[in-house]
């Protein structure tokens, strides 16, 4: 099967034909790494700018050295994905492709076979590069902060995480907490008793909880104590020893109740903290103490802050279009905002 891929190059570039054979070894059917009806060539023929020829266990690339040179790395990692016993899907050739092509030192076939928690047939590990670096930071780090939009993994990863050392006995209990704080709501105009208005808060930590662990085991946990989820205010006054502890949706915290939790801090615990900068729900004018925070804690010590960004969504494709595009209209909106515009542009052009 061949195909022309990329941009195509003009009369006046200079363009040398060259060949690359790859074999596959005889270990590997062509369909595991081809895919069912060749789905996935047809998406590596789009994503490569070499020509791409099968025949029996023979791949031949044609195009220029440096062409021929990334599509063989494609392949090379795709092969070393089937070696760990993974099987290919569209969604990781195009991450496959993405990290490559960022020209990263890390190899994609390692990103993506990073499993971090498994429960009936189900793996839940990283799936971009920025993602394998913030779940690597949760290892090495005592205090670690992920910020980014929605979908970039950043709270279901820190969950994981918890569960795996929960299970490896590096902690002996697990503590997940949200700021009762959405949207501008607040909890004495909702109805029912507190447990009932704090809810609807933490259910996203319990659907989460729901994911990897046999939901029938987590009520018998919460009743040990062995996981906790509370609100935010709960925290207050008590040092936490030997738990891994999750801040959720932190954007909607005062910078005095940041300080209030990560000086909640015990012997033998981790932190994770988590939230997006672009979604404070506090009411206005008060300062969301996620945004302060890397300012005041960052050249404190065994304090990691990782970015995620629209690159990292694993929701549904429209997500990461979604994000991208009310992130430039925020920045539009921002800089035609009068107290962004010039002095002398204000009052129908007069100077103040």
């Amino acid at each position: 099967m061949t195909g022309r891929n990329g941009p195509t190059m003009t009369g006046t570039e200079p363009r040398t034909p060259a060949q690359t054979r790859i074999v596959v070894p005889e270990s590997h059917s062509m369909v595991s790494l081809l895919g069912s009806r060749d789905e996935i060539l047809k998406l590596i023929e789009k994503s490569v700018r070499s020509d791409v020829h099968v025949r029996g266990n023979e791949i031949t690339l044609t195009g220029t050295l440096a062409d021929n040179a990334f599509a063989e790395r494609v392949f090379g990692e795709l092969l070393t994905l089937l070696e760990k016993g993974e099987a290919l899907t569209p969604d990781g050739v195009q991450r496959t492709v993405a990290m490559l092509s960022a020209g990263s030192d890390e190899r994609p076939a390692e990103v993506l076979s990073l499993n971090i928690l498994s429960r009936r047939g189900r793996t839940i590990r990283p799936k971009t590069l920025n993602q394998k670096r913030y779940v690597d930071a949760i290892d090495k780090h005592t205090i670690v902060f992920g910020i980014g939009p929605a979908g970039t993994g950043k709270t279901y990863l820190a969950m994981a995480k918890a569960v795996q050392a929960l299970q490896a006995k590096q902690v002996n209990r697990i503590i997940l907490t949200r700021p009762a704080v959405e949207a501008g709501e607040r909890l004495g105009f909702l109805p029912g008793t507190l447990y009932d208005k704090i809810d609807p808060y933490l259910r996203p930590l319990y659907d989460a909880l729901h994911d990897m662990l046999d939901p029938e085991s987590i009520p018998r946990l919460m009743q040990a104590g062995t996981i906790e989820v509370a609100p935010l205010a709960y925290m207050r006054g008590r040092s936490l020893n030997d738990a891994f502890i999750i801040l959720d949706e932190a954007q909607n915290t005062t910078p005095e109740q940041m300080k209030m939790f990560l000086t909640r801090l015990g012997f033998g615990s981790r932190i994770v903290v988590t939230g997006d900068v672009t979604q404070v729900d506090l009411p206005g004018g008060t300062t969301s103490g996620l945004r302060v925070v890397r300012d005041i804690l960052d050249d404190v010590e065994d304090i990691h802050f990782a970015t995620l960004t629209s690159v990292d969504v694993v929701r549904h494709r429209l997500v990461s279009d979604i994000v991208e595009a009310y992130g430039r209209y925020d920045a539009a909106t921002e800089a035609s905002t009068p107290s962004n515009r010039p002095v002398h542009a204000r009052r129908n052009g007069r100077r103040s």
